[in-house]
């Protein structure tokens, strides 16, 4: 089974996912380092959908100015928008498998799409 995961090397919980997908058999596994290589607005669109979560959802606000800037409560396209011209607003681990797309927090959710 194919899975990619858009990974942060420094943050624990992206590193714990990862290693689960890395031990799980039989796994073709893609490593996006997102900082580097922001998805596109619709990629993160479509990740959030089929994770039926709304980008709100998917927003990182520790460490951010997310909310003070209002991005909780925003459009989903304002969202967006502003999670490719930041990749930091993006909470992780993404993981997209063909059984679904998952925000792996905590890391253990990952078994749901393995």
């Amino acid at each position: 089974m194919k899975a990619t995961i858009w990974h942060n090397p420094l943050c624990g919980t992206s590193r714990k996912t990862l290693a689960l997908l890395a031990a799980a058999p039989g796994i073709d596994l893609t490593v996006v380092e997102y900082l580097k290589t922001p998805p596109s607005a619709a990629k993160l669109a479509q990740l959030y959908r089929d994770a039926g979560i709304k980008p709100q959802a998917g927003l990182r606000l520790r460490g951010t100015d997310a909310e003070e800037r209002g991005l909780p409560t925003a459009a989903d396209a304002e969202v967006l928008a502003a999670m490719v011209a930041d990749p930091r607003l993006i909470e992780r681990p993404l993981v997209e498998t063909e059984r679904g797309v998952r925000l792996c927090r905590p890391q253990e959710k990952v078994a749901e799409i393995l």
